[in-house]
């Protein structure tokens, strides 16, 4: 059964996509709209209720939260493609407490700086000067125990690539490309070369040219 992932133009569902073509899967996609509001509407809140992208059908099995479908993959599929969990269960450990790193460190500023540089501005709605200031000051105390901890290994977890790092890519490719802040990643070495590592993987490459960022 091919899994369908809804919504790929956009940052969460990549975030599965490329750990699909890790993990060497066949999968489909089904385009959905959030500009025009299409994540909203009844058929879609039936598969997904708090209305977000992205969430994957596989046969008849359901799931959203993309941090929680990267699991789901890497333990289901573990011998297949590429091993992104580490071959024994305190690489495991590392993995995941990196993927909360992720989740509630360097998400939440990098989210308020794209929300307030690229969305509102596209949406007609003020930007908060605050907030990006704010969201950059926290960003770079982030990427400071990055630059700590990289300095040690070649990636998060370790010496091989992750879910942890995959986990990255999308909403730093934000950071890198679309806002004018990317010296918060170059100008700390060894962020700056693990960036360039991950981001050149062929799996991310074949995302970026099958499915356009929206912003």
């Amino acid at each position: 059964m091919v899994v369908k992932v809804y919504g790929p133009d956009y940052a969460c569902p990549k975030r599965v996509i490329v750990c699909l073509i890790e993990k060497e899967i066949e999968f489909e996609t089904v385009h959905v709209d959030g500009f025009k509001g299409e994540h909203k509407e009844p058929e879609y809140l039936k598969l997904q209720p708090f209305g977000l992208l992205p969430v994957i059908q596989d046969g008849d099995y359901i799931l959203y939260e993309s941090r929680a479908i990267l699991r789901y993959y890497a333990e289901k599929y573990k011998n297949q493609g590429t091993d992104l969990y580490g071959k024994t269960i305190e690489e495991r450990g590392v993995v995941e407490q990196w993927l909360e790193v992720e989740a509630h460190n360097f998400n939440p500023p990098v989210y308020n700086l794209v929300i307030n540089i690229l969305v509102y501005p596209l949406a007609g709605l003020p930007s908060d000067p605050k907030v990006i200031e704010e969201s950059k000051e926290k960003l770079g105390k982030v990427l400071d125990i990055y630059e700590e901890r990289l300095s040690k290994t070649k990636y998060l977890a370790g010496d091989f690539f992750s879910l942890a790092d995959l986990s990255h890519l999308p909403f730093g490719h934000y950071l890198l490309n679309s806002m004018g802040i990317e010296n918060l990643v170059r100008e700390r070495k060894h962020v700056s070369a693990w960036w360039d590592d991950i981001s050149n993987r062929p799996s991310w490459k074949k995302v970026l040219e099958l499915y356009k960022f929206p912003m």
